[in-house]
C-alpha cells in the first residue's frame, strides 16, 4: 500500500512539473446529453425498473439518463480529465458514494513515464477497464445496456499502468483499485483490489479483449475474495455487418474460509447491420445466471437466471446526434419482475432516446 501511495504521489508531482514546463498542451471542453422515454408493459407501481437495471431505469416518464460536461487537458507527456454529470444513471450507479462524489463521472490525471514508449501512469476516477459497453449510449450498439454491463463496474477509482505498442495492436494494463465499482472504499476493508487488461487489435476489423478483477467488496470481518473474468471480441464481418461476442464469468468465496465458491456467468451476442451511414439496426441475445445471488440478489429457489432479447433501430441525422428506438424482453425462471403491485416471470419494454455530443 505504501509503495502504491508513493508511486501515485510521485506521478502527480511529476505531472505538475511537466505541465509547468510544457506550453504545447491543449484544453478541450466537451459534453454529452441523453434524454429518454421508456415504457414497461408490466407497469411497475413505483415507476422503477428492476433493481439490477442501472441505466435507463425509469418507467413511463421523460428523463435524463446521462448528461455531463468534460474538460480534457492533453500535452506531450501529461493528460488530465474532469467530468461532472447528472441523470438517472448517476443516481443508480453512484448511490453508495458520499457527497459530491455522486456527480463525478471522471476525474483523473496521467503522466507518460517514457519519452519514447507509450507508457502511462494514471490515477483518479476513470471508466472501467471491464466490458465493451460504456455509460455513453451513443457509443454502444444498443440503446440500453446488456445485463452483464449493468452488473459489472461502469467506473473505478485507483491507479493504472498502461502500455500500448507503437503499432497500436497491443494494450497492456495493470490496475490497483479501491474496490468493485467504488470511489470510496467499503468501510472496514483494508485491502486493495487489482485488475488487468489485455487488448489486441490485429486489424481495423477485429478487437479482442480480456480483463480481470481480483479483490473483495466487503469489510475485513466478512471478506469474500472475488475473481472475475471478462472476454469479448468485436468483429467487422463486412462493410455493413458487425458482431460482438462476449462472456463474463466470476467466482466468489461462499465463506471467509474459502473452501467453496459461488459462481455466476453471462454470455451476450449482438449483431449489427448498417443500412446506410444514417441508419443502423442491431439485435441482441443475452443470458445471465447468478444462482447464488452474488451480484443480483433474489429470493426465488432458482435465484437469478434470465434470458434477454432486443432489437433496435438507430437514426443518425448528424455525426454527433443519434435517435434510437428499442424493443426488449427479459424472461426468467421465476417471477422476478415487478408487475403492478405483484411480480411476473417476464418483462417487455420499449425505450426511445435522443443523444447529442458536443
Amino acid at each position: 500500500m505504501k509503495r502504491i501511495t508513493i508511486l501515485v504521489g510521485a506521478a502527480v508531482w511529476m505531472s505538475s512539473q511537466l505541465m509547468a514546463q510544457d506550453s504545447t498542451g491543449s484544453l478541450t471542453i466537451s459534453g454529452y446529453t441523453e434524454a429518454y422515454y421508456q415504457y414497461d408493459f408490466n407497469k411497475p407501481a413505483d415507476n422503477n425498473r428492476p433493481g439490477f437495471i442501472y441505466s435507463h431505469n425509469r418507467h413511463n416518464e421523460f428523463n435524463l439518463n446521462l448528461g455531463f460536461i468534460k474538460a480534457n487537458y492533453t500535452a506531450d507527456r501529461v493528460r488530465a480529465n474532469l467530468a461532472l454529470a447528472a441523470g438517472t444513471y448517476m443516481n443508480a450507479n453512484y448511490a453508495a458514494e458520499p457527497g459530491v462524489l455522486k456527480n463525478v463521472y471522471e476525474a483523473n490525471t496521467g503522466v507518460k513515464l517514457s519519452k519514447k514508449k507509450n507508457f502511462w501512469l494514471d490515477a483518479g476516477i476513470f471508466a472501467s477497464h471491464i466490458g465493451f459497453e460504456s455509460a455513453i449510449s451513443k457509443d454502444c450498439w444498443t440503446p440500453t445496456r446488456s445485463l452483464l454491463a449493468d452488473n459489472s463496474p461502469y467506473y473505478e477509482a485507483g491507479a493504472k499502468l498502461t502500455y500500448t505498442t507503437a503499432d497500436g495492436k497491443w494494450l497492456l494494463s495493470g490496475l490497483a483499485l479501491n474496490g468493485w465499482q467504488r470511489i470510496k472504499r467499503v468501510d472496514g476493508n483494508s485491502r486493495m483490489s487489482w485488475g488487468t487488461q489485455v487488448q489486441y487489435k490485429p486489424s481495423d476489423k477485429v478487437l479482442l479483449n480480456y480483463s480481470t478483477f481480483i479483490g473483495t467488496d466487503k469489510p475485513d470481518s466478512a471478506r469474500l475474495n472475488r475473481l472475475f473474468h471478462n472476454f469479448y471480441g468485436i468483429f467487422s464481418l463486412a462493410d455493413q455487418w458487425g458482431i460482438i461476442l462476449a462472456v463474463d464469468a466470476g467466482t466468489e468465496e461462499k465463506t471467509p474460509s474459502g473452501n467453496k465458491l459461488n459462481t455466476w456467468y453471462s454470455p451476450v451476442v449482438i449483431l449489427q447491420y448498417a443500412v446506410s451511414d444514417k441508419w443502423k439496426m442491431a439485435g441482441r441475445y443475452e443470458y445471465y445466471s447468478d444462482k447464488n445471488g452474488v451480484i443480483i440478489a433474489s429470493n426465488s429457489p432458482n435465484s437469478f437466471q434470465t434470458n434477454g432479447y432486443s432489437f433496435n433501430v438507430d437514426h443518425l441525422p448528424a455525426g454527433n446526434v443519434s435517435l434510437r428506438l428499442e424493443a426488449r424482453c427479459l424472461a426468467a425462471k421465476e417471477a422476478l419482475f415487478s408487475k403492478g403491485t405483484g411480480f411476473s416471470k417476464s418483462a417487455f419494454f420499449i425505450t426511445s432516446s435522443i443523444a447529442v455530443s458536443f
